[in-house]
């Protein structure tokens, strides 16, 4: 009987932060909190010359997730792949795999910012090829002691790989894509797929999509996983809940750096760059747009149960990660947060099988 699973998304708070240690060990102490409450997954978000909130060198601090806790499974949701050489992440992903025993889960993707791609001097246009070529160089690396390999923008030699991971094959894979092409991909690849940012109507036809595609294939599993991220705050009663939430909702899902990509979005995007730029714009609207359109859960413990219960029968994932720092929300009320979550939410859905 497959059950809905927890974990937590997280990014420092703040790009330019005045104390980077105390940051690091504020979110290192909030994810020993979440081990010791419930939640399985643990997903950090990677960016690159960017003002996002987000982790410039994932395995760095994953090392010392990994160290520091016992049980939760590790990750970065996603790599930007294009910002690697890919054996030497290849190799990077083995060790952190060696150092949890196991606990790693890869999530892969191509980036979305045109700025952080400008400022490497990397092919934003490019991304997504470089990123597949990266990716069959990453297996190749786990899969032999040695290997060579002629492709486009990688040429290699007798390359001789250490450590293998622990995890055999190799560890569990995602695939963080809003796009067809990134389902398409994930589908033929058999790989499980991510979403963090699309209004739950169009993730409930992403991800129903994505099912249809990966069924097309005839993998030999029964069914793929796919995640969903959310912002969550949760506190004893309503009304304190949607006090302590509010004035952060309405700085905007990105804050003001969100606002800003919605008023640059050129007129030849994608149309998904599109609807992500139209949902920064629309989330500084606060509680109703955020909640109105299932980008986050405010509440009681029994109302966020409830809401992710209807949220969970209309789109069928099967990992939940939990993003509680709402903007600039001060971190007392994130960890509040987070420990009634583990404490009160995540039991109510022990035994109870999911929509799928």
């Amino acid at each position: 009987m497959a059950q809905l699973e927890f974990g937590l998304f997280e990014t420092l708070p703040s790009v330019v932060n005045p104390e980077p240690a105390r940051a690091y060990d504020e979110l290192l102490a909030s994810i020993q909190l979440a081990e010791r409450v419930g939640y399985k997954y643990l997903f950090v978000i990677e960016h690159q010359s960017s003002p996002y909130p987000g982790i410039s060198a994932p395995n760095v601090f994953l090392a010392s997730v990994a160290r520091a806790t016992a049980s939760i499974r590790l990750g970065a949701m996603v790599y930007q792949l294009p910002f690697h050489h890919p054996v030497r992440l290849a190799q990077e992903i083995a060790t952190l795999d060696q150092l949890s025993r196991g606990r790693v889960d890869f999530g892969i993707g191509y980036g979305v910012a045109v700025e952080e791609f400008e400022s490497w001097g990397i092919d934003f246009a490019q991304r997504r090829a470089i990123g597949v070529e990266a990716m069959e160089i990453i297996k190749a690396a786990w899969a032999n002691r040695t290997f060579s390999y002629d492709g486009e923008y990688w040429k290699l030699e007798d390359v001789h790989v250490q450590p293998p991971p622990y995890q055999l094959p190799h560890p569990p894979l995602w695939m963080g894509g809003h796009s067809s092409a990134s389902f398409d991909y994930a589908a033929e690849h058999d790989i499980d797929l991510a979403q963090n940012i699309d209004v739950e109507s169009v993730i409930a036809d992403k991800f129903a999509y994505y099912h249809r595609e990966w069924k097309k294939r005839g993998h030999a599993r029964k069914r793929p996983r796919t995640m969903l991220v959310r912002h969550v705050h949760v506190a004893v009663t309503d009304e304190i809940a949607l006090a302590q939430a509010q004035p952060f909702m309405r700085e905007g899902l990105a804050g003001q750096r969100g606002v800003n990509l919605a008023r640059e979005v050129r007129p030849d995007a994608s149309p998904e760059r599109k609807e992500v730029a139209r949902i920064y714009s629309q989330s500084t609207r606060g509680y109703d747009f955020w909640v109105g359109e299932g980008l986050a859960f405010v509440g009681s413990p029994d109302t966020v149960i409830a809401a992710i219960e209807a949220q969970q029968k209309l789109i069928g994932y099967d990992v939940l990660l939990a993003h509680h720092h709402i903007t600039t929300m001060p971190d007392d009320l994130v960890t509040e947060s987070l420990r009634l979550f583990g404490e009160k939410v995540i039991p109510a859905f022990s035994g109870v099988a999911i929509a799928t």
